[in-house]
Formats: C-alpha cells, structure tokens, sequence
C-alpha cells in the first residue's frame, strides 16, 4: 500500500518554511490506519514484546491496537500533570526550548521488553527521552516504531542500539 498517497503535505505549518505530513488523512482511511497497525504486528509478532510505550498523543492512536494484537500492555508516556500517581520525568531539548515527558513509575515490571511507539521520529529528541523513561522504570527497550520518518533531520543518531521501524520515509 502507498501509505504516502495517504498522508497530506501541509505548506507552512506551524510556521512558513515548514512542510507539515498530516497523518490525519491516512487515520481516515480504514485500509491505510487497518495496513499500518498489520505491519507494525507483522513485524514485531515474535519480539517477545511486553508492553507499547505510547507518546503523546499520536502514539497513543497506534500504540493501543498495536498493544491489542501483540497480547501486549499499553503503557501512556504523557506530558506533565497528567498522570495521577509516582512518576519518572525526563526533560529534552526541542529546537525552540525544553519539554518534559512522565510515565509512572510501576508502569513496567523491571526486565520487560518495551517497544516504544509514535507517530513521527524528526530530530529523535522525544523518542530518546521516551527510551530515558524506559530505562528508569528498569524496562528493556526492545525498539521503536514510527509510521513516519523525516530522514534528513538524523533522528536515529540520538536513538539507543535497538531495533527501528519505519513505515514511510521521507
């Protein structure tokens, strides 16, 4: 399947200069959002995968069915304040200043294989925080899954030596 064909290009959002890929056109699309979930399972089926550690929030949309058919947990990795109990917290550098990203911290079993799932890996910035938050919570990242990566901003030069699949590149 063109998964491109299903994703729009979004002249100068946020801002003029940038080519924005809205995913919003492809989770429309019960063939393509259907497509993207079976490949994701077709390729992480023998894992041993414990757990999809979902980014806010469009890891959130293909995490939790990825989770479904994997026999998997699903474990949210959200912004601050939104998680009501003990937390482990990571702060990561964007171009224009700091975020943060929290999971609770019994969120995993120390030693569980965790794949970690969003919908687009840039610079990597969020996905390695989101790895930091494996890390602290004792899990063991098996790898990431993104349905889009933007290949020229060097995103996998931030990722740990695990495992990444990507769907569509660009």
């Amino acid at each position: 399947m063109d998964l491109k064909s299903l994703i729009r290009d979004v002249p100068d959002f946020p801002k003029p200069g940038i080519l924005f890929r809205d995913i919003t056109t492809l989770l429309q699309n019960e063939a393509g959002l259907r497509y993207v979930i079976d490949q994701l399972h077709d390729h992480h089926v023998d894992a041993g995968i414990d757990y999809i550690a979902g980014i806010e929030s469009r890891g959130f949309i293909f995490g939790a069915p990825l989770a479904y058919r994997l026999g998997a947990g699903f474990i949210p990795i959200r912004k601050p304040g939104k998680l009501c109990q003990a937390v482990y917290s990571v702060e990561y550098s964007l171009e224009y200043g700091t975020d943060k990203l929290q999971i609770h911290q019994d969120a995993v079993q120390p030693g569980s294989r965790v794949l970690i799932v969003d919908d687009l890996m840039a610079t990597g910035g969020t996905a390695a925080a989101a790895a930091q938050l494996v890390d602290q919570a004792q899990g063991e990242l098996a790898g990431f899954a993104f349905i889009v990566e933007l290949e020229d901003l060097g995103g996998r030069k931030l990722l740990p030596d695990v495992p990444i699949k990507t769907l569509v590149t660009y």
